[in-house]
């Protein structure tokens, strides 16, 4: 081997050598930088994670919200439906008295809204061909007891639920038996929820 294959063979050394040096640092290289953008996606992926859960858990109570408001308003619309029941259902017992207490019942809504005692007393179909007389009689007996001259007369019937008006000119009260169950349903509404549902102990 000669001077000048042995530089030869001395220069592929020393390139083979650099160039496995190379490769060796770009491998570590390569790998620290597959290393950083390996954690670097993790902390991302988990951040992201952790948005998503976080969304996640503020529109379940956004939608936990929205359901409770939507029983509860439910549950009040019912409430109302079972508390007007109940009322109807006064009424209705009121309408189904004994002859002689309804009788009582009507002359006495008609002598405590009478003010001259000359007005006439209007009742339903059913009422003044049931009771109508009768009624007229009972109210005068109580107007006379007050003291106020009795002259009720029974006046043409209307088509009403039942309870009584008393009529003098153009000037009429209304003691109609859904009239009368408007004005305490305001005053007794809150009492009868209190019937219907208990507060839990």
């Amino acid at each position: 081997m000669n001077g000048i294959d042995k530089i030869i063979a001395r220069l592929n050394a020393d390139v083979d050598a650099e160039i496995a040096k190379i490769q060796e640092e770009t491998a570590a290289r390569c790998a620290e930088i597959r290393a950083e953008y390996k954690t670097q996606a993790e902390n991302e992926y988990w951040e992201l994670i952790q948005v998503g859960v976080k969304q996640t858990e503020q529109r379940v109570q956004r939608l936990d919200r929205t359901v409770h408001l939507e029983v509860r308003k439910h549950i009040l619309a019912l409430k109302q439906e079972l508390v007007a029941a109940a009322f109807n259902r006064a009424r209705d017992r009121i309408l189904e008295l004994p002859k002689e207490e309804y009788v009582a019942f009507l002359a006495r809504k008609a002598a405590e809204a009478a003010v001259t005692g000359q007005e006439e007393l209007i009742l339903s179909e059913t009422d003044t061909v049931r009771c109508g007389a009768e009624t007229v009689r009972a109210a005068n007996a109580l107007l006379k007891e007050r003291g106020i001259q009795p002259g009720l007369t029974l006046g043409e019937a209307r088509h009403i639920s039942g309870g009584v008006i008393l009529k003098q000119g153009d000037i009429e009260v209304n003691c109609t038996l859904d009239t009368l169950l408007e004005l305490v349903r305001g005053e007794m509404a809150a009492q009868v929820a209190e019937v219907l549902f208990p507060p839990e102990a």
